[in-house]
């Protein structure tokens, strides 16, 4: 709703302090320089025209309740922060720059061409350096790291070889390292580098100097001890003429002339021009930035940053005019001119902030200095008459100045940049977010406020709650008090926020009417939108937090909360899909505050749902039992079918339909008995199938109760019944005689009814499948046909009782169902009969007669083919049949007895043959079979005759096989391969292995008898 601003302006510098210096000295400020001692003290060095160094303290801290940002004319800060300490003569010419050694406690001016030390606090009198003369500039040097600088103080030779960067990029810029008049004064052994290194032009000379305290030099190069300073020339480098800006970093020296800017490397003292300047153009400028250690070139009114390697490394700068002076402060660059005090963003490049602090003040140039690390918090300026101090407000209050004028956007980037560059956490981008959010919310922009809310880590759920539910509630302590900057009014409901921004339109409109400017945007003002939408937005937005909020790691209270206040707003835009999916769904809703609200909307699948899912079963079946049986009266209409057909009945179907669906799946995992029995009545009046589904679930712990089960379903749902009888044998593997005794018989009576319906209408397919009419449509329940269940169980099962199945289909013609029980029972003629004469299958009796096994049996089929009784005419071809598969089984004799005298003998006489010839040749083959089992007999008593007759014959000579002994007269033994032992190793041989290790009753020896040889 708020009208936001264009403008990237913002608050970084406010006013802390100011000096009139008049008082004095008279003469203007020709430099300055900054040094913070600590957090609440800075130090400030302005060198004047006449030579006079003043020396000025401020408190960074300092509070005024006076302070203010105004951008306007002279400053209003008080001056009771900012004080002179002292002034001290330098020389009589002006001081054109101080450089400060605050570690050690010392200062350096350049003031008529010569380099004066002092202390930093100007209590000692000031010592001149008059070996140096004509000193035009001055630099201290600078280092980013000790790995991209090297010592000085090594030898010319050793140097050769370059570790770094900066030595690779210099190396290329001339040949010799002695190249260009590089001269090294000799220094003393015992000297070594310190990090108070200078460099100054004089004249066309570029001298290294290294500023020490103690007695760490030889005399040759010491020049007095004056304030316990001593210097220590350790190089000079041939330069270039007419030098007025220099930077040292590093191991390079940048300077600036008329002509351009060039870079000397402090190693080599090769150098190099970085880039030319136009003939007409202003006096150079060089400006170090020591947070990310580059440096600025000023070409008239633009500013080129480099690195030490004098390579850009970031956009320019693009000044309004060309500046007196350049500082820094942060990721800022500080200019200054005519009274007036630009910072740029060093890497956007555009201006963040301008501040006026001329007036009749102002009578020359103006100089600026910041602090050069990063925990200064000053900028200080110099006028001709004053000294004013700036102080960096923290990230904070930049950030609440921005979210005051609504600059969300600018704020969020503000956020980001300081995230980034390590001035504020992660933590506070995420609050920032979030006050951003809030400040959105009360604006009317839902969405947007959203989307932020979102991009908050830190934010917590809770924090809508009160937009949703008014205080108190349940989740009223959950709610963090006091965590913003109280930017944005109390939360109230959702509600009270859109008529408070309505009333605030409202006004705004009567405002513009009456030509005041006001803060509300023009698109609410041109088109005013309506209480509704707002609200529906509102919710929306809220929805779309809770949702994301909904699949995060909450704790319980939390998440319950979330859960409970999106199935409201659910309900508040009659979402109803969403509302059943997140009931539906793994939820930590409660019920408590949930079921009057659903109860009085008639949101009834909902709370089923709800119910269900809190495992609060009983109330949830209740439910689905009432929409079931009141759904044609409009208790409840699916969603689904309110618009698009008018078929009421179809609707009626379809509706009575999921609710048997969505209770069977509740029962499905129940194994509360009492609870599945008490439903499944009017699930199965609904639809069979899903009683069915109830009844035989594996999804359930505990199994319910056969016995309740069977005595709890309906004997006209008999189609359940038999479904959960084959359920409980086959799938529960039942032993139970009782259970296959129902099973068969209610199969046997379902068979004989479909029998006696299809015998009655004359139509033979009715019994061939049966199906389940339920008010809902047909549902198909088995597929085969009940007689063909019923002879499968019968042959398959043995623990039903055959004699009650029998009285029961008695008198039926079900002969093959009579044939399977007959053989249960043993009865082997009634077996044979009914196969033989009354099913006339002879192929299934004479496959009956081979699992009896015995011969007899074939005859007495026969007896039964020849002589069917009951004026049957005898069955020839069966028994021919029979005679001709079997015959052989058969004694002819009695076959011929059996045999009818008017039977054809056509037909009989080929059999007859072939069983009188099959039985001689079987006689025959027995004959042969006899014969050779006795030959057989005969040659193994041949060859064992033979091998108990085998000689040999042992003399003086023979010696065992295995132990090489004499035989002699000694016992021995001989193995059939013809191996002799003593008996001695026979013994440890034994009887089966001889001496070669051949075991004989594994490899038996084979020798060819008379039956073979013959």
């Amino acid at each position: 709703m708020a009208k936001l601003s264009q403008s990237r302006t913002r608050t970084v510098l406010e006013p802390l302090s100011h000096l009139d210096v008049s008082n004095h000295s008279r003469s203007p400020f020709r430099s300055l320089a900054v040094f913070t001692i600590s957090d609440s003290q800075t130090l400030i060095y302005g060198g004047t025209h006449s030579g006079t160094l003043l020396l000025l303290s401020a408190n960074p801290n300092y509070s005024n309740s006076h302070t203010t940002a105004d951008n306007s004319d002279a400053p209003s800060a008080a001056p009771q922060n900012l004080s002179l300490l002292r002034s001290v003569l330098v020389g009589h010419s002006s001081v054109d720059s101080v450089l400060v050694f605050g570690d050690i406690g010392k200062v350096l001016a350049l003031s008529g061409g010569f380099v004066f030390l002092l202390d930093s606090l100007l209590l000692q009198p000031v010592k001149k350096l008059s070996f140096l003369r004509g000193v035009s500039v001055i630099t201290r040097r600078l280092r980013s790291s000790e790995a991209e600088c090297s010592s000085l103080t090594e030898s010319v030779n050793s140097s050769s070889e370059y570790g770094n960067t900066s030595h690779r990029f210099l190396q290329k810029l001339g040949g010799g390292i002695r190249t260009n008049g590089l001269k090294i004064k000799e220094q003393p052994e015992q000297h070594r580098e310190g990090n108070h290194v200078f460099a100054v032009i004089v004249g066309k000379k570029l001298i290294l100097v290294d500023l020490v305290v103690g007695s760490r030099v030889g005399q040759s190069d010491r020049d007095g001890d004056g304030v316990n300073g001593s210097i220590v020339i350790l190089k000079e480098i041939q330069c270039i003429d007419g030098v007025l800006a220099m930077v040292w970093l590093n191991d390079s020296i940048i300077v600036g002339t008329v002509n351009g800017y060039s870079l000397f490397s402090c190693v080599t003292g090769q150098s190099g021009v970085i880039f030319s300047l136009p003939d007409v153009s202003s006096r150079p400028q060089l400006k170090l930035l020591c947070k990310q250690w580059n440096v600025l070139l000023l070409v008239d009114n633009l500013g080129v940053i480099v690195n030490a390697h004098g390579q850009p490394v970031a956009g320019s700068l693009v000044f309004s005019s060309g500046p007196d002076s350049i500082g820094e402060i942060s990721s800022y660059v500080v200019v200054v001119r005519d009274g007036k005090m630009d910072l740029y963003h060093k890497k956007s490049g555009s201006c963040i902030q301008t501040i006026t602090f001329g007036g009749e003040g102002v009578g020359g140039p103006c100089f600026v200095a910041g602090g050069e690390d990063e925990s200064g918090k000053l900028v200080v300026v110099a006028t001709p008459t004053k000294v004013i101090c700036y102080r960096k407000l923290p990230p904070e209050e930049q950030i609440k100045d921005l979210l005051r004028k609504k600059n969300f956007k600018e704020a969020i980037s503000l956020v980001e940049e300081l995230e980034s560059e390590g001035e504020i956490t992660k933590d506070m981008l995420s609050f920032v977010h979030a006050q951003v959010g809030f400040l959105l919310l009360f604006d009317l922009q839902f969405e947007e406020a959203v989307n932020h809310f979102l991009q908050s880590e830190t934010m917590q759920p809770s924090e809508v709650f009160p937009f949703i539910l008014r205080d108190p509630n349940r989740w009223s302590l959950l709610v963090p008090r006091n965590r913003y900057w109280g930017l944005h009014p109390p939360p109230v409901p959702l509600e009270d926020v859109v008529g408070e921004g309505l009333k605030a339109i409202q006004r705004a409109i009567f405002l513009q009417k009456a030509g005041v400017d006001t803060p509300v945007d023009d698109d609410f003002l041109s088109n005013p939108p309506s209480r509704d939408d707002l609200l529906e937005s509102a919710i929306k937005s809220i929805i779309r937090y809770l949702e994301v909020c909904h699949e995060k790691e909450l704790t319980q209270s939390v998440w319950e909360g979330v859960d409970t206040l999106l199935m409201c707003l659910y309900r508040a835009l009659n979402r109803v899909d969403d509302m059943e999916k997140l009931a539906s769904s793994a939820n930590s809703c409660v019920i408590e505050e949930l079921e009057t609200l659903l109860d009085e909307s008639g949101h009834l699948r909902t709370l089923a749902f709800l119910y269900a899912s809190k495992g609060m079963s009983s109330k949830a079946l209740a439910i689905w039992r009432i929409l079931a049986r009141n759904y044609s009266s409009g208790l409840w209409k699916d969603p689904a079918f309110e618009n698009g057909t008018d078929d009421t009945s179809t609707n009626i179907i379809c509706g009575k339909e999921i609710a048997a669906t969505e209770a069977s799946k509740i029962l499905e995992e129940s194994s509360d008995p009492e609870l599945v029995l008490q439903h499944l009545g009017w699930i199965a009046d609904v639809n069979q199938g899903y009683a069915i589904q109830v009844l035989t679930s594996d999804k359930r712990t505990n199994q319910l109760p056969p016995d309740e089960v069977i005595a709890a379903i309906s004997p006209t749902k008999v189609e359940i019944f038999q479904r959960y009888l084959q359920w409980l044998i086959e799938d529960q593997d039942s032993n139970d005689n009782r259970f296959h005794t129902l099973y068969a018989l209610s199969l046997a009576k379902s068979a004989l009814e479909a029998f006696e319906a299809e015998t009655t209408i004359q139509y033979p397919d009715l019994g061939k499948m049966e199906t389940n009419i339920s008010d809902g449509g047909t549902n198909l329940i088995f597929q085969s046909s009940v007689r063909e269940r019923l002879q499968i169980f019968l042959q398959s099962s043995d623990l039903y009782d055959p004699e009650e199945v029998l009285d029961l289909i008695e008198g039926s013609e079900f002969w093959w169902e009579k044939a399977i029980l007959y053989r249960k029972l043993g009865q082997e003629a009634l077996v044979l009969q009914i196969l033989a004469l009354k099913l006339e299958d002879s192929e299934a009796a004479e496959q009956y007669c081979a699992d009896i096994g015995r011969p007899d049996a074939y005859m007495q089929l026969l007896d039964m083919y020849l002589d069917p009784q009951d004026g049957k005419e005898p069955m020839f071809k069966a028994a021919v049949r029979l005679l001709h598969n079997h015959g052989e089984s058969l004694d002819p004799l009695q076959v011929l007895e059996r045999l009818s005298p008017d039977m054809p003998l056509q037909l009989a006489s080929e059999t007859l043959l072939r069983m009188l010839r099959a039985r001689l040749h079987h006689h025959r083959q027995g004959q042969i079979v006899h014969n050779l089992s006795l030959a057989l007999d005969t040659d193994a008593r041949l060859a064992r005759l033979e091998e108990r007759s085998r000689l040999v014959q042992i003399n003086d000579e023979s010696l065992c096989d295995s132990c090489q002994a004499r035989l002699g007269t000694k016992l021995f033994a001989m193995y059939p391969d013809d191996t002799i032992v003593c008996y001695k190793c026979f013994r440890r041989q034994g009887e089966s292995t001889s001496v070669t290790g051949r075991n004989f009753k594994q490899d038996v020896i084979v020798k060819p008898g008379w039956l073979v040889t013959r």
